[in-house]
């Protein structure tokens, strides 16, 4: 599902040179853990058959990984809702936004109509527009396709410290590849995608995902949630202060004698998938407790922090025509039906955070460095706190 760019043939010593440095780095994906797979339960609902947004019926989710020379470490994360063409055939969904420092591509629309027409994009905040554009003409590129407008939806974090975004390393060729390699399944997590170059309160973050899955009596949908994390706060998991145990938290430098404190800033992108059958005002609520799940890591939301959630519904009876003569019908839950997926949402968003930061390597250039949080002093820190396998000590009789 990834992709690496490597420089043209006349700089490709150097470039080899580069990416044989990384070999590590690479490697080292498959030796750290899912947060679950270490015994770092969230919740009580069960997760789907893959832990992940593509659990959703009819989801996929593809990543292009930029590497090149020494100051590109960036991609891009397409995210495919459903199938078919999403603009003659628009899916409900919604844009909650949190706090809203950032470059949010299409919000506007999104927020009149109700409705996306196009697949989501994350990417590098000064990458938003190439992206969007390279959006813009692969929609046209699909079956039954007009000369109409269209309004791609593309969000963003910042990658700065260490890649040089200004270059705009992300145009057509990777967005058309990051959507002919998305698929369902298991998704490729951490230094990956439009995560390669992302943080999460000062460790290596990226891309993160996670799903949760009703049982019958409570409707039996499913909730995946995927995000893009580049923010700061003070980590904190299941309850184990882990910020404060590792010694990185926002605002230190205030609290203690430091030199050279790295500012922990930044933004996350959460993308909320679910088939139960919603309306984009149900969309919005929901949206607002993926905001909640963020809240349970120890984010506060600073000044500089882009927080958004893109919300949508895949059920088939939701899934209206752009055009009709006649009056549509839809489904819809009530209201009092929404508690179990608002509990989901926030479940599901906690834990694709954590994902993130566990599956996250190490990435370095020549603009700076973001450390991989150290897996072994975690885990230590979690079997301190008993924040380790709940579903096995706590009982949810």
């Amino acid at each position: 599902m990834a992709e690496y760019y490597r420089m043209p043939n006349f700089l490709y010593f150097l470039t080899a040179i580069l990416i044989l440095s990384f070999s590590s780095v690479f490697s080292d994906i498959n030796e750290r853990p899912r947060a679950r797979d270490a015994g770092l339960i969230v919740g009580i609902f069960e997760p789907g058959t893959h832990n992940a947004i593509t659990d959703v019926e009819g989801v996929k989710v593809g990543h292009v990984t930029k590497i090149v020379g020494n100051d590109i470490r960036t991609g891009v994360t397409a995210i495919i809702p459903a199938p078919g063409n999403l603009y003659t055939h628009p899916i409900p969904a919604w844009i909650h936004i949190g706090n809203g420092y950032g470059k949010m591509i299409g919000e506007t629309q999104v927020r009149e109509f109700g409705e996306i027409e196009t697949p989501i994009l994350l990417t590098c905040t000064l990458c938003v527009w190439s992206a969007a554009n390279a959006l813009k003409e692969w929609v046209y590129e699909q079956p039954g396709m007009g000369e109409h407008t269209v309004n791609p939806i593309v969000g963003e974090t910042n990658d700065g410290k260490v890649n040089n975004m200004w270059a705009d390393p992300i145009q057509k060729e990777e967005v058309f590849t990051a959507l002919k390699n998305a698929r369902n399944g298991p998704i490729e997590e951490g230094s990956i995608g439009a995560g390669t170059g992302t943080q999460a309160f000062g460790w290596k973050g990226g891309i993160g995902t996670s799903s949760r899955v009703l049982p019958h009596s409570l409707g039996g949908y499913t909730i995946g949630v995927l995000v893009q994390t580049n923010f700061g706060g003070i980590l904190t998991m299941n309850g184990a202060p882990v910020g404060r145990e590792l010694n990185q938290y926002s605002y230190k430098d205030n609290l203690v004698d430091t030199a050279n404190e790295d500012k922990i800033d930044g933004s996350i992108m959460i993308v909320v998938a679910t088939d139960a059958p919603l309306n984009s005002r149900s969309l919005d609520r929901m949206a607002m407790r993926a905001i909640m799940g963020l809240a349970r890591t120890g984010s506060h939301a600073s000044n500089g922090s882009g927080d958004y959630v893109v919300a949508f519904s895949t059920h088939p009876s939701v899934r209206r025509p752009r055009l009709s003569e006649e009056a549509v019908s839809s489904l819809s839950l009530v209201n009092a039906s929404m508690s179990p997926l608002f509990a989901a949402t926030a479940e599901a968003t906690e834990e694709a955070i954590y994902n993130a930061i566990f599956k996250a390597t190490t990435i370095k250039s020549d603009r700076g460095v973001r450390e991989a949080i150290p897996i072994k002093d975690l885990m230590r820190i979690l079997k301190k706190y008993n924040a380790l396998n709940w579903d096995k000590n706590i009982s949810i009789n």
